[in-house]
């Protein structure tokens, strides 16, 4: 299996720990090989410009994994514009779950989602409102977050809130 990685910002914490955990998982599978990795900022348009130079690149990628949404979604317009389909000839898995994104698993052109959910509203000003009171706070919270397949996001996506 033959990946491309698009990387988000070159030093920010999200694209160091999402690059970091895909390369410690990565290293285990000697099925899998990453062919290129490059940073598309975490941006439509950078997604889709690094997709269109890997496309040239390289003529048999298997698997685009974007550490965002949007960069995948960059690279689904990049894919379809050389005559492939996403989620079919190139198989695409992001990070986020954010609207569009879930859209796109929905029409099968993402093939898998892992949220990195935003709502995090109501855990954090629990903790706040510990804190101040002077009680006790855990040393690590977890968010409470999941994974999404085409046939989740065709359920999810008319009852969730964006």
């Amino acid at each position: 299996m033959r990946i491309v990685e698009l990387q988000g910002s070159v030093g920010s914490a999200p694209a160091n720990d999402r690059r970091s955990g895909f390369a410690e998982v990565i290293a285990a599978r000697p099925a899998f090989t990453v062919i290129a990795s490059q940073s598309g900022n975490f941006t439509r348009s950078g997604g889709k410009q690094v997709m269109e130079a890997l496309l040239k690149a390289h003529d048999d990628i298997d698997v685009v994994y974007a550490h965002n949404d949007d960069m995948g979604l960059g690279a689904i317009q990049a894919i379809e514009e050389v005559g492939l389909v996403p989620g079919k000839d190139v198989k695409v898995v992001t990070v986020d779950a954010i609207r569009d994104g879930m859209r796109a698993l929905a029409a099968g052109k993402i093939n898998f989602i892992v949220e990195c959910s935003p709502l995090l509203g109501p855990q954090l000003v629990d903790i706040v409102e510990r804190v101040f009171a002077g009680r006790s706070v855990p040393q690590r919270v977890v968010t409470e977050e999941t994974t999404f397949t085409r046939d989740q996001a065709e359920a999810v996506l008319p009852q969730r809130e964006y």
